[in-house]
């Protein structure tokens, strides 16, 4: 069966570059867009799509319509990557990664190491957002906000400018190599490179590495092959393997189908209405045929190359854009729209009205659990001490017997200083052991900023004093905070 599908592929494909050669002018994409394409025409284009199966480059056409415009509003999302670097915030970078001082600056924020549980809050978050969205409206994120759709999308846009319209790109891949063809070529290849280059830039620049780094040769080589990994794997993601990216590698695409359930909204051809498909006979529609004129311009802008029309398949993206080619042949065609259009299971083959979103079961279960997320990471934004502090009890040994015949411990206390100056710190300590003292008293201790500073602290008492409670409060005091540490005396007659 596999050789069959094979062979025929063959045979189409050669088809397809004998029509090209033959072929002088067609419509393109603007003529789309401003809808002034003729539907005799829209057969002669449509033999020329065909479903990807992987051997070629999926050329998709670019047509106007509300999701291609809403498209190109969710590339906006990715502006702040490109913009964010460069903005400062008292007086240093916004957002910046110091990995030398493991330090995370978010703008008035400074997130230690030790605050790295915020981190698990944040993935718990996005990952469970990326459920939620996909339960409600299928891969709205692969076909609007991805990085890999946006980035191929900026691409094509950049091929397009150089080669024209997919048919004008089909006939320049199988034309022979001659200077205009090496032109085009290498000039589109070097955009596709200063793009590429720009974002594995950009991904360092969070990371305290600056544009003059790349030029002076101060740059590490660390640096180096980070931004070169970033840029080669843009060039090639975005520029090379394209659809091939989100068909066969990503594995988004394999368990989203897990996610989506009878009241998924996803784009979803009406059978019922398409069915029989058949040509136009002279421009008209023949008896007992559907609204589906079997024009395949759903096909040919579906940046995957999924024919919408045989099902839902783990290809589609769900960007809608067969949408806007379905809408614009029948608006030609004098048929209603929406013969492609973002519906449910349970609408479109059951006739079901949606179900509201508060009374999914799924959907209740992911908004408490990002609610969850959300609210801890508050918690922990909002209560970051401007200080830490741990106590840290000698255990070799637990105590010292001394020649008066006190019991002494030892304790180091590790205080770090969160803020962006040094800190002044004083030393004390509370306890019902009576007559417990410290070997000296600890005032106006400097703490470097962004510093963990270990103070070693020995308190002694007599066995006799020390009672059932043992416990000694720490307590370090700043102008900016005071934190307390319970930690424990112990003396022989606490080990029996």
């Amino acid at each position: 069966m596999l050789s069959c599908v094979i062979d025929l592929y063959q045979c189409i494909s050669k088809r397809i570059n004998d029509m090209m050669l033959r072929i002088d002018s067609m419509p393109n994409e603007r003529e789309m867009s401003k809808d002034n394409i003729q539907v005799d025409n829209l057969y002669t284009e449509g033999e020329q799509w065909v479903q990807n199966l992987g051997e070629k480059t999926v050329h998709a056409k670019r047509m106007g319509g509300k999701f291609r415009l809403l498209k190109w509003l969710g590339t906006l999302v990715w502006l702040p990557f490109f913009i964010t670097p460069y903005i400062t915030w008292n007086g240093q970078q916004a957002i910046l990664f110091d990995i030398e001082k493991r330090q995370y600056h978010l703008f008035d924020v400074t997130i230690f190491p030790q605050d790295l549980w915020m981190l698990t809050m944040v993935l718990l978050f996005l990952a469970i957002l990326l459920a939620a969205m996909t339960t409600v409206l299928g891969r709205v994120f692969c076909g609007y906000f991805c990085f890999q759709t946006v980035w191929t999308d900026m691409f094509t846009k950049v091929e397009d400018f150089f080669e024209g319209a997919p048919i004008k790109r089909r006939k320049l891949e199988v034309a022979p190599w001659d200077l205009t063809k090496i032109r085009i070529k290498i000039s589109k290849h070097v955009v596709w490179l200063a793009i590429a280059f720009l974002s594995g830039v950009t991904w360092m620049l969070y990371f305290g590495v600056s544009w003059s780094d790349y030029f002076d040769g101060s740059a590490s080589s660390t640096t180096l092959s980070i931004t070169a990994a970033i840029s080669l794997g843009a060039y090639t993601f975005a520029g090379h393997m394209r659809e091939q990216t989100c068909l066969w590698i990503c594995p988004y695409a394999r368990i989203q189908g897990a996610m989506v359930d009878k009241q998924t909204i996803m784009p979803t051809y009406d059978h019922y209405r398409g069915e029989q498909r058949g040509k136009l006979s002279k421009g008209q529609y023949t008896k007992g045929q559907g609204d589906c004129i079997d024009c395949h311009q759903c096909v040919a802008v579906c940046p995957t190359g999924v024919d919408i029309r045989k099902g839902q398949e783990y290809g589609c993206i769900t960007c809608g854009l067969c949408i806007d080619a379905c809408d614009s042949v029948m608006t030609k065609v004098g048929k209603a729209t929406g013969l492609i259009r973002y519906t449910s299971l349970d609408e479109m083959k059951f006739n079901k009205p949606s179900v509201a979103l508060y009374k999914r079961p799924r959907v209740i279960v992911y908004s408490t659990i990002l609610v969850l997320a959300l609210s801890v990471l508050g918690a922990g934004l909002f209560s970051l001490a401007p200080m830490d502090l741990k106590v840290l009890h000698d255990r070799q040994p637990l105590f010292v017997q001394l020649s008066d015949g006190s019991i002494r411990n030892k304790y180091e206390l590790k205080i770090m200083n969160k803020t962006h100056q040094s800190m002044l710190v004083d030393v004390d300590f509370e306890s019902e052991i009576a007559h417990l003292t410290s070997q000296r008293r600890h005032r106006n201790i400097t703490i470097p900023s962004g510093n963990v500073k270990s103070v070693y602290v020995y308190l002694k008492a007599f066995e006799k004093d020390v009672g059932d409670n043992n416990s000694v409060i720490f307590s370090v005091t700043s102008g900016e905070a005071d934190l307390e540490y319970k930690s424990s005396f112990f003396t022989p007659k606490s080990m029996n």
